[in-house]
């Protein structure tokens, strides 16, 4: 039989190590991993919100895939960044007749509400040429389609945005209502679904995200924001009442990079945005971008654009 001697010494010298880390505000228990978030899928490679774009996604093994949602004229959530539709379909082309009319915008030019289309008529729509023409075919996807897609998958987690609460407020629709309609219907909330497929919302709408916080209590719920004044800790406390994590703009955190530990100290979790590789910024390289404020700054996980550059250690 082998005899163990236990050291006082060894002992004391543990001790005294996890003495120190809590004294520095440290955990002897490993960091939890950061998570990418393929913003519109992995939409520097393909075309943002469509098959191709989120397939890659997990194909670069990103943690989650963000779907942005808007809403059909038929109430149908479908997988769209924009209000309107000419930035990134041939809306132009397939229906030249039917600008939205009741659309006020500082851009110039004719707009295509997608509010205004059936989901029938979106799907007539191609979604991917605009940006290289081997992306010919692709379609706008309904959020119900992203949903199964992701799921074929498992491994994977879910990150959508409701946006533009004020247009569809504005046009009597409830898109809240519909968003918890549909992650009821697929049992998105319950906490065994949760293990499987994660799913997190987001929004820079406050009351949207308090909403969601009560009709969806076991989903995360993250309250986007491009405000210096959001990240004061007085304002972090209050958004800690009803948000499960805050997202900054990556500007915003650069400019008060106290607000990460003040965030985590409210038991917010951080999120920022866009990393993306075709931006000058002051770093060598995206990847470079990304991991300082990952390991430097502290936050927990981010959006790109480049799944791939995500620097995982």
């Amino acid at each position: 039989m082998t005899t163990i001697i236990r050291s006082p010494f060894a002992f004391g010298s543990a001790l005294a190590f996890l003495a120190v880390l809590a004294a520095a505000g440290l955990s002897a228990q490993p960091a939890k991993p950061k998570q990418a978030i393929a913003h519109r899928g992995a939409s520097g490679y393909a075309p943002e919100h469509t098959a191709a774009a989120y397939t890659l996604a997990m194909d670069q093994k990103v943690d989650f895939v963000e779907p942005d949602l808007a809403v059909s004229k038929d109430n149908v959530l479908f997988c769209m960044h924009d209000d309107t539709l000419e930035r990134t379909t041939n809306v132009a082309e397939v229906f030249p007749d039917r600008p939205s009319t009741n659309y006020q915008t500082r851009q110039p030019g004719k707009h295509w509400v997608g509010n205004d289309f059936t989901m029938a008529e979106l799907k007539r729509l191609d979604s991917g040429k605009w940006f290289k023409p081997e992306f010919a075919g692709q379609r706008l996807l309904s959020f119900q389609e992203m949903i199964d897609l992701v799921k074929a998958r498992p491994g994977f987690g879910i990150y959508p945005e409701l946006k533009s609460p004020e247009l569809y407020k504005s046009r009597g629709v409830d898109q809240v209502k519909l968003f918890v309609e549909l992650i009821k219907k697929n049992g998105l909330e319950k906490p065994e679904s949760l293990k499987k497929m994660p799913v997190i919302i987001q929004s820079f709408d406050e009351e949207t995200v308090r909403r969601v916080a009560k009709e969806l209590p076991t989903i995360p719920r993250v309250f986007l924001t491009s405000r210096d004044e959001d990240v004061t800790e007085a304002r972090i406390r209050e958004l800690a009442k009803f948000a499960s994590g805050i997202a900054p703009e990556k500007y915003v955190i650069a400019r008060h990079p106290e607000m990460v530990k003040a965030a985590h100290d409210a038991g917010l979790t951080v999120t920022s945005w866009t990393f993306r590789a075709d931006e000058k910024t002051q770093y060598p390289s995206v990847r470079d971008e990304m991991a300082h404020f990952l390991y430097t700054l502290g936050i927990d996980a981010l959006f790109t654009n480049h799944p791939d550059q995500f620097p995982r250690r």
